[in-house]
């Protein structure tokens, strides 16, 4: 599977997914991921920044909000026109592109920090999107970017819930299996069964990495981690959602915080 594909896949999904988003039925996003990716997040007032895999843009003008002067690109160009829509009607500045975080449409050392909301396990070679990220980052810059967690959402993934319907254990299998594009086909779970009816499901290629094989992604690629997450509802929460339930028991997500490395200069040798 490549790009291409990958886009005509986002495509399909994107019309729906704004809407859906924007009515508050991606409860995970809005109610943990978010809210602890930005928990994570350095200040960035005054900063340029870049949101690669932006969909519909919330969490790009979330870190518009804050002060940074913000690009960000998507490779479905009706989440772009959707999130240009939005600009259009309340601008805060944010320049929205069509492109492919594989081939960022940027001049190296062009920004002072990159985001990536749960977007890079969907990119067929995440090896290629780090070092892009990396090449448009300034020295000294960082990328903050949230994933599937690789160790407790691999390719089987089934929860084990109690009598109560309350999550106790997560049953995960194929960990060392690379998905290689295989497509999910799900809806958000807050979504009812009559409404399910009246919306086609979403379909999403996932590119499966283990937790090793990130960490090596992301050193390859000239960056230091600085900071990693794993948002959790906690032991007390009362949540109805189960998918936030379930982050009781074990992460859905993984943050990762990482800085592009400086170059050394060598001291001039004495004769």
């Amino acid at each position: 599977m490549n790009s291409n594909d990958v886009a005509n896949f986002w495509e399909a999904n994107a019309d729906a997914w704004t809407r859906l988003a924007r009515l508050g039925v991606d409860v995970f996003r809005d109610m943990l991921n978010s809210p602890a990716f930005f928990g994570m997040l350095p200040p960035v007032a005054g900063l340029s920044g870049l949101d690669v895999g932006c969909g519909e843009g919330s969490n790009t003008r979330q870190l518009a909000r804050l002060g940074a002067r913000m690009a960000a690109v998507d490779i479905a160009p009706t989440f772009v026109r959707n999130a240009r829509d939005v600009e259009e009607a309340a601008p805060l500045g944010i320049d929205y592109r069509v492109g492919d975080g594989m081939a960022l449409p940027f001049a190296s050392c062009s920004f002072d920090f990159v985001t990536a909301f749960m977007s890079l396990m969907d990119m067929p070679d995440p090896v290629r999107a780090l070092h892009e990220a990396s090449r448009v980052l300034r020295p000294g810059g960082f990328l903050q970017f949230s994933i599937l967690h690789p160790c407790f959402a691999p390719p089987h993934r089934e929860v084990v819930r109690d009598a109560n319907g309350r999550a106790k254990a997560i049953e995960i299998g194929g960990y060392f299996e690379s998905t290689e594009g295989r497509v999910d086909t799900w809806w958000f779970s807050t979504l009812k069964a009559k409404e399910r009816e009246q919306v086609a499901p979403f379909q999403t290629p996932i590119f499966h990495r283990t937790l090793s094989q990130w960490f090596d992604i992301v050193i390859g690629a000239g960056l230091s981690i600085d900071k990693i997450g794993e948002p959790t509802a906690g032991t007390g929460s009362r949540h109805a959602d189960a998918v936030v339930d379930d982050t009781r028991v074990a992460p859905l997500s993984l943050h990762i915080r990482a800085s592009k490395r400086r170059a050394r200069h060598r001291k001039p040798a004495i004769a």
